[in-house]
């Protein structure tokens, strides 16, 4: 049985995300360059709770697996916030799905997906997700118009949460 090329950019892109948050705190016993000091600056003994989109939220035409990127790592029981205003004439549906593996999350397949928030649930202060299972991706994707946002690449991320070390 062997590998498709589809099955083999996969394999590349998994080893790519684990690689990259292996060294997100590269450095950390020699002074944690170029940080000063000991300690990451995210280093805190609490949970974070984070905006997505920080102020642009959870928008049509945000990229959001470079917000993931530029924003990671992401922790243990870190909680991620979904805002959004309701749908008007003039505007955009969102929703939220956390979709079960990473072939659903390249093909934007929405079948098996949990859906986390409709589209009036991102009003007001948002809705939030807590990320529970340590070492293992949370694909998230848009779902409005059978996952067309998601489909052109840019409302979907996912994050694979690490435990916190503490010294």
């Amino acid at each position: 049985m062997g590998f498709t090329v589809a099955q083999g950019l996969m394999l590349v892109l998994l080893i790519a995300s684990t690689m990259a948050l292996s060294t997100a705190n590269k450095g950390w016993q020699f002074g944690n360059w170029p940080y000063r000091g000991l300690y990451h600056p995210n280093n805190i003994q609490t949970s974070n709770r984070i905006i997505v989109g920080n102020s642009y939220h959870w928008n049509y035409g945000f990229n959001y697996t470079d917000w993931a990127i530029k924003h990671g790592p992401f922790y243990l029981n870190d909680t991620l916030v979904f805002k959004y205003d309701p749908p008007t004439p003039n505007s955009y549906p969102r929703s939220v799905y956390l979709l079960p593996n990473l072939q659903s999350f390249i093909k934007c397949d929405l079948r098996n997906a949990q859906k986390l928030g409709n589209a009036t649930q991102g009003a007001g202060e948002g809705f939030e997700f807590v990320l529970k299972r340590p070492w293992q991706p949370h694909y998230f994707a848009c779902g409005e118009h059978d996952g067309i946002h998601c489909k052109n690449g840019t409302m979907k991320f996912f994050v694979m949460p690490i435990y916190r070390w503490y010294r």
